[in-house]
């Protein structure tokens, strides 16, 4: 048979669960040293420069219609 569910407290504990879940993304973004943000800002940028140096066209090109 079927497990009876108060919906009220399945509706709070799933805001919990959310809210528990949006507080543990919170802390990997902005829980960083200096250090850890800088390199993971120049990791950012080296794979930005790599995938614009390997595209076909580039995006100012007259002849790229």
């Amino acid at each position: 048979m079927a497990e009876i569910v108060n919906l009220r407290q399945a509706r709070k504990q799933k805001a919990r669960d959310e809210k528990v879940r949006a507080a543990e993304q919170n802390r990997a973004l902005h829980g960083r040293s200096k250090a850890e943000k800088e390199r993971d800002r120049i990791a950012a940028d080296k794979s930005e420069k790599f995938v614009a140096g390997h595209r076909r066209e580039k995006p100012g090109d007259p002849d790229h219609l």
